[in-house]
């Protein structure tokens, strides 16, 4: 099984349209899929046209099972939501005087067996929970927007990352997305370019600007469905293969 975390400090880069697009890529090529949201809005319930009524608060308190709280969102493709409820949990991790950090990885002990892929969705900023996915999580995927400051951003997240991987050696950034890629824009190009020559073994092609991913989650729906021929389908397509071809090499 695959732990992947869509991750990156800075907000609005496309964390949970990614997280929803390569999960819901990955689950069309047959592959079981769970799908976790780590962000107190909640979104990646609402991308997919989903209303659980239990989550990933209830499984980490021991209230529910995974197999119990994941709701079968599309075929081969569970949601464990997320939502308000985790503010409690966040508490309920700063609270303990040792292994915080840990309490998220516990709590999904139970899913390794039965999927074939984890995809977790996670907030902006570096707080409690930002940290437990990263003690859970063993392959980073960070979406970059293609601006200066998102540059920045990876930067910094890079640093963070390196505190954690001192403790967890498998830990690993093995992809770097562009995200909001418009050809019509110069800065976009050289961005580009930077990215590509400082992460070379990490950088994925990038996913181009596009309405149809920006009205999608309006709907309820992936981009597949909602869009099966727009360059967002095919740009999340292109992503989805990169990683599957990873797994087998």
């Amino acid at each position: 099984m695959r732990k992947i975390a869509i991750a990156l400090s800075k907000g609005g880069v496309g964390k949970t349209t990614t997280a929803v697009n390569l999960a819901a890529g990955l689950a069309r090529q047959s592959r079981s899929v769970l799908l976790v949201d780590v962000d107190t809005q909640g979104q990646v319930s609402r991308a997919l046209g989903c209303n659980p009524t239990t989550g990933l608060a209830e499984v980490v308190a021991g209230e529910a099972t995974v197999e119990q709280a994941a709701l079968l969102a599309r075929d081969h493709l569970w949601l464990l939501g997320g939502g308000r409820s985790l503010a409690g949990l966040k508490r309920q991790i700063t609270r303990k005087d040792f292994g915080g950090e840990q309490t998220l990885a516990e709590g999904l002990s139970g899913a390794d067996s039965r999927y074939d892929f984890v995809i977790l969705d996670t907030a902006p900023g570096w707080d409690a929970l930002s940290i437990n996915v990263l003690f859970y999580a063993e392959e980073v995927l960070a979406p970059v927007s293609l601006e200066v400051m998102t540059l920045q951003s990876l930067m910094e997240f890079r640093r963070s990352l390196e505190s954690i991987q001192r403790y967890r050696q498998e830990l690993a950034l093995r992809y770097v997305l562009p995200t909001f890629f418009d050809r019509r824009v110069k800065k976009s190009g050289e961005i580009l370019a930077l990215l590509e020559s400082h992460y070379p073994q990490q950088y994925c092609a990038p996913i181009r600007y596009s309405v149809r991913l920006s009205e999608a989650p309006g709907y309820g729906q992936a981009i597949f469905e909602y869009a099966p021929g727009s360059s967002g389908a095919q740009d999340y397509q292109a992503l989805t293969e990169r990683i599957l071809n990873d797994g087998q090499a």
